[in-house]
């Protein structure tokens, strides 16, 4: 992930010294290999070494919570291991423990990163860098913190805005601040990005190699405008984007120590997930001549350890090698987005025309590799119908990305049953097994402000 070899010892370091607090509860660990924060916070080397530490953290380690555990929820995924917290995971509904570790990972990830993100924010004006690199940081910083609060948005009904400190326990917001607080973010950092050849030392010292900068933030501020309903802002934001191949952003890995998570997690043996038969969806949402089927996966006559759901084998070339580049997002996911905002808007025509930008493209029109190659949208011309069939290229498009746990939510897909069956397959067969997480126990334990868990 890192461009200097040379600094990599300082990025663990300073992330090992960043990362101890974590929202409720700080943990008293002194490392005396480790430099003081002092030391981090107010030099050019270690701000440079931090924001290249949260970067690799958020690529190596945010982003498979997300993908993993809100792709098992919402059925995209089943647990082929034996292991406990997955398989609680998996049955979810109000069977899932507060202790549960995956949904933890996705809390305590988040403001590890969130952690290493406020530090740039304040510390960045502090020390001595040039003006372009100073914003390049601070853009970077809130975008990564941005990202953060997006995810924790889709996962849970309410989320601190910012890290507590010792005597002052985070607070929790509803998720529509969190949103907004998101967005807020990505605006700011839209005015930070730096250009031209100022912009030299903050792309060849600073920013993980293959991250479009400028990009990444209007595909956020689209993803994330869509979410808190506001239409034509998030149209507005897609049509800014570069979804062409000068557009694509990824997270890139080695195959040593910063290796692809969704390889390490689902392909790699002794793996503890699989991905399900046609992206996991009711058959009203797949069509099996879908070209994006095989792109994905490739058959498996296997089933998952508990669940008996049937699964495939995970083939898609971003996650095939453990040294596979990872789009941060993908170009399909702007032409959705207008579809989404447009339908919403009860302009129907405007999303079929979107709609069909997914459903026709093929492999080679996508810079990803990823189309459908199917004929366009003949359904019926209603609000409804429409929104089903956006839902539907969602559950395909953005396969694996962390998202589809709340575009169920979001499209008003059924409701999980409560209680939760107990018998196979009534126990494995709703569409998502949760509407929002439970906090996690160990929050509770930290931070008195901690609100009460849904029931599902």
């Amino acid at each position: 992930m890192n461009r200097r070899t040379s600094i990599s010892c300082t990025v663990a370091a300073v992330v090992l010294v960043l990362t101890i607090v974590v929202n409720g509860c700080s943990l008293d660990y002194i490392n005396p290999n480790a430099p003081a924060e002092n030391q981090v916070l107010t030099t050019r080397e270690g701000v440079i070494a931090l924001a290249i530490g949260m970067q690799q953290f958020f690529a190596t380690s945010t982003i498979e919570a997300y993908i993993t555990t809100s792709g098992t929820s919402a059925r995209e995924l089943a647990v082929v291991s034996t292991f406990q917290d997955p398989l609680d995971l998996e049955v979810g509904g109000a069977e899932l423990p507060a202790e549960n570790s995956r949904v933890l990972a996705i809390w305590q990830r988040s403001y590890r990163t969130i952690g290493m993100a406020e530090n740039l924010i304040n510390s960045a004006p502090n020390v001595p860098l040039s003006a372009a690199t100073r914003g390049g940081i601070i853009a970077l910083a809130s975008l990564y913190k941005a990202m953060c609060l997006g995810h924790l948005a889709m996962y849970f009904e309410q989320a601190p805005i910012s890290l507590g400190r010792v005597g002052q326990p985070a607070q929790f917001r509803p998720r529509a601040d969190v949103l907004a607080e998101a967005i807020r973010l990505l605006e700011t950092a839209a005015q930070q990005v730096p250009t031209g050849t100022a912009a030299q030392e903050f792309t060849t010292q600073v920013l993980a190699r293959g991250m479009n900068l400028a990009n990444t933030i209007q595909a956020m501020r689209a993803r994330f405008l869509n979410m808190a309903g506001r239409h034509a802002e998030a149209i507005a934001a897609a049509n800014q984007v570069v979804t062409g191949t000068a557009g694509v952003s990824v997270f890139t890995y080695d195959a040593q120590q910063n290796r692809n998570p969704v390889f390490v997690n689902v392909i790699l043996a002794g793996a503890v997930f699989a991905p399900r038969d046609n992206f996991g969806v009711s058959t009203g949402f797949v069509d099996t001549a879908d070209a994006r089927i095989r792109f994905f996966m490739s058959p498996n006559a296997g089933v998952g350890n508990t669940s008996r759901l049937p699964i495939e084998t995970l083939v898609a070339p971003f996650f095939a090698t453990p040294d596979a580049a990872m789009p941060v997002f993908r170009m399909g996911e702007m032409a959705l987005i207008r579809a989404e905002a447009h339908a919403r808007q009860n302009n129907l025509t405007a999303a079929v025309e979107e709609i069909n930008r997914i459903r026709t493209k093929t492999r080679t029109q996508d810079p990803h590799g990823i189309g459908a190659g199917l004929p366009p949208y003949s359904g019926a011309m209603t609000q409804q119908a429409i929104l089903n069939e956006i839902y539907a290229q969602r559950c395909a498009e953005l396969f694996l990305t962390g998202q589809r746990f709340e575009d169920a939510r979001r499209f008003g897909r059924p409701l999980p049953p409560t209680p939760t069956p107990t018998m196979l397959p009534a126990r494995y067969a709703s569409e998502r097994n949760r509407n929002f997480y439970p906090y996690p126990a160990l929050e509770r334990d930290n931070n008195p402000n901690t609100p009460q868990n849904p029931p599902i």
